[in-house]
């Protein structure tokens, strides 16, 4: 028998959880200025209980071509890739009503 969502009640398979809250985000992003003037893009607004971070933040970097990582709920970047980082989350699923660039 499979499994089971807890949330919608569908099969793991059928499991639609992840879509619907891909398209209830509220994405900030915007670029700071860290130690020695080095520019960092942070990504932050997901709902950690459904989307996982580090795999998301692995994606960016792969695709974005920079080192970064995971603090709180909040995705860093090293370098500016605003633009970048909003066309490929739009990509991934998420709406593009939905981002916020600063």
């Amino acid at each position: 028998m499979p499994e089971i969502c807890p949330r919608c009640g569908l099969p793991k398979e059928l499991c639609v959880c992840e879509e619907i809250a891909k398209e209830e985000q509220k994405i900030k992003i915007y670029v700071t200025k860290r130690r020695f003037g080095k520019l960092m893009t942070i990504v932050e607004g997901f709902d950690t209980s459904v989307i996982d971070l580090k795999e998301l933040a692995k994606k960016l970097k792969d695709i974005c071509a920079c080192g970064g990582t995971v603090k709180g709920d909040t995705i860093e970047l090293q370098g500016d890739h605003r633009k970048r980082v909003a066309e490929e989350l739009v990509k991934m699923g998420f709406s593009r009503d939905s981002i916020e660039i600063r």
